[in-house]
């Protein structure tokens, strides 16, 4: 009887032993399924950084003062069309707010973009020179432009205090004019943080076509590079002309402009055209929506 009762203890402290023994294991080895609905971790097993893409804008680079040069994109299209704003930063203001205005018809009217156009907008190519003017390099109203037009007037430049405008890759030098005053083109073509963005995103990307924004002279103007002006380019300046109302210039001739934008685009056989609003001050959206909504169906299959 003795025997049989040990045995029995046995086989009790045995199970008990193998119980704890497999929830020891099970705790430690169990296999976790992951959460697909947690963002993921900051480092992947390797340890090389997980970097989240929003393939709706792209960081093209950073100014002299490190701030963001952000390009935004509307549509899913093989064929690029880009749009570029505040150049000459808190001087030009109104080139970023026709920009951000364009940007918020886009959001709201998605439906308008071809399906084989993809529409980038940059918003500000000089953040730093905005920030001179408006104390942000962001979003803002008209309202919150109270600068000086000195202090308005130096928020054209870089903070390197170069014309950006001035240092493309076409007629390059080291010094330019702005009506009748002598302004920087940098040490060298492209010596910009900013200008050298747009250059390697426009060289990476290959744009079907680009329009620039300046202020203000009022109207619609060709790009060319020691030559003639592109078949293309010609057809895109008459098409924004006639849908927003201005008119339409073969050059820009009021002075003479070197290291321009456009014209590099020119030089490397991308059409180009440069939109000069009225004023500094006035968007003139309903006239821009109908151009950039001329060219933007223009390249529609």
């Amino acid at each position: 009887m003795k025997k049989i009762i040990i045995v029995f203890v046995v086989i009790i402290l045995v199970g008990f032993g193998a119980y704890f023994l497999i929830q020891w294991w099970g705790a430690n080895n169990v296999a976790v399924t992951p959460d697909i609905t947690k963002p993921p971790t900051d480092k992947q097993a390797s340890g090389t950084p997980v970097v989240a893409e929003n393939k709706s804008e792209t960081v093209i680079g950073k100014s002299v003062q490190g701030r963001d040069i952000t390009a935004y994109h509307f549509g899913t299209g093989d064929t690029k069309v880009l749009f570029v704003g505040g150049i000459h930063g808190g001087y030009e203001w109104n080139t970023t707010l026709v920009a951000y205005e364009m940007m918020d018809y886009l959001k709201a009217n998605l439906i308008a973009i071809p399906k084989n156009v993809q529409v980038t907008v940059i918003p500000v190519l000089n953040p730093d020179g905005l920030n001179k003017v408006l104390g942000t390099a962001g979003r803002f109203s008209t309202a919150d432009v109270t600068a000086s037009q000195a202090v308005q007037v130096s928020g054209r430049y870089n903070a390197n205090m170069v014309d950006l405008n001035r240092n493309f890759d076409c007629d390059w030098q080291t010094t330019g004019k702005w009506q009748s005053k002598t302004v920087s083109g940098g040490s060298v073509a492209f010596s910009e943080p900013e200008s050298l963005a747009i250059k390697n995103y426009v060289e990476a990307e290959n744009p079907a076509a680009v329009v620039v924004f300046f202020s203000a002279a009022g109207g619609i103007f060709s790009s060319s590079c020691n030559g003639g002006v592109l078949p293309e380019t010609s057809t895109i300046t008459n098409l924004y002309a006639k849908a927003a109302g201005y008119p339409a210039y073969k050059s820009f001739d009021f002075y003479e402009t070197t290291g321009d934008m456009t014209n590099w685009l020119a030089k490397i056989n991308i059409p180009a055209i440069s939109v000069i609003l009225t004023t500094h001050t006035d968007t003139e959206w309903s006239k821009n929506q109908a151009g950039i909504m001329a060219i933007i169906q223009n390249y529609a299959k």
